[in-house]
């Protein structure tokens, strides 16, 4: 098990929550998490088995409540954004079963991992139903262009993948290149979720960029307090085990910093643990110990903070509403989450 390192000495702030967002669009969600039970029926009944597995396992559907409240803040009309919403996490939650094969995870969102109780293979095939359903749902609403945007997404999404697999356990990689994957891997949906609900209600490309760029800049801060938490959190706050991503020899942003600033004894300790996987009792507490020495960790949530800010920028943008304010609040929440 690892230890637990305060992110710390940190002033907390208010204690932004979800709760404001929550209460905009619980009619619009409630709707969703119907259709979402719905469409993942099958008559193969392992398949609604595995996906109820995750979806109920207590996820934020963050990226479904995009869509809605930025549907909701430009006016939209109409129930399109409830088959985008529920499409959008669907094909989250595909990613996520690919992932935990792909990482050979035993735990995720604070359960067994799917792959677990149920094997790669199915896991993999589960995750390609959910994406086609994903699709064959978000082609009902007939709108061309927001398909486009999900479809695109989808593409980058598997090149961010196969750009981690590619630098996984490589301790070379640096901070531009580890952006860059999770711009793609990550991000990329959340700007997708931002822009659908905009180009819905046919709001102009000026409003429309601003919403993706909302939308990327808050996917990157949350990877990035993702990465601090693994190192600094609760096992509570992850739904996955500390130190799961030093395991897995995962080359996140705190890592590329404490390696590129330690001595080289350090960063023969990052070869071994990380590149070999020769992984000792009490590593990850090294590990960790060295994250906080080379404020590692503080840096990581200095560069969310950054991104967070380039996301409240766009959306000046739009008038002043509660959707608005909501939105804003996510922002507050995703970097509080260290605290």
């Amino acid at each position: 098990m690892g230890i637990v390192i305060s992110l710390d000495e940190r002033e907390k702030k208010s204690g932004a929550s979800l709760d404001n967002l929550l209460a905009l669009i619980r009619p619009d969600l409630e709707r969703t998490n119907q259709l979402i039970i719905q469409r993942m029926g099958s008559d193969v009944t392992t398949i609604p088995e595995v996906a109820n597995h995750l979806i109920s396992a207590g996820g934020k559907r963050l990226r479904p409540m995009l869509v809605l409240a930025t549907a909701g803040m430009c006016g939209y009309k109409g129930d399109g954004h409830l088959k985008f919403a529920a499409g959008i996490e669907f094909m989250h939650t595909a990613t996520l079963l690919h992932d935990d094969v792909v990482d050979e995870s035993d735990m995720r969102r604070g359960k067994i991992a799917a792959r677990m109780l149920w094997g790669n293979e199915t896991c993999v095939l589960v995750g390609d139903f959910l994406l086609g359903h994903a699709f064959k749902m978000m082609v009902e609403p007939g709108n061309l262009p927001c398909l486009t945007v999900v479809s695109s997404a989808a593409a980058v999404i598997a090149e961010g993948e196969i750009m981690q697999l590619n630098a996984a356990k490589d301790t070379q990689t640096t901070e531009d290149a580890y952006m860059e994957v999770i711009r793609r891997k990550t991000a990329e949906l959340f700007a997708a979720a931002a822009e659908v609900g905009v180009i819905l209600s046919g709001r102009p490309k000026a409003d429309i960029a601003a919403a993706r760029s909302y939308g990327m800049n808050l996917g990157v801060a949350f990877q990035l307090i993702d990465d601090a938490l693994d190192y600094g959190g609760s096992s509570a706050k992850l739904g996955k085990n500390v130190g799961d991503d030093f395991r897995e020899g995962k080359i996140t942003l705190p890592v590329v910093l404490a390696f590129r600033r330690g001595t080289e004894s350090e960063r023969e300790f990052w070869r071994r643990t990380l590149e070999k996987a020769e992984i000792k009792d009490g590593d990850v507490e090294i590990a960790c110990g060295l994250m906080k020495k080379h404020k590692a960790l503080d840096d990581t949530i200095e560069r969310a903070s950054h991104y967070a800010a380039i996301a409240r920028d766009a959306m000046e943008i739009f008038p002043p509403s509660p959707s608005k304010s909501a939105l804003l609040e996510v922002l507050d929440f995703c970097i509080e989450r260290v605290h």
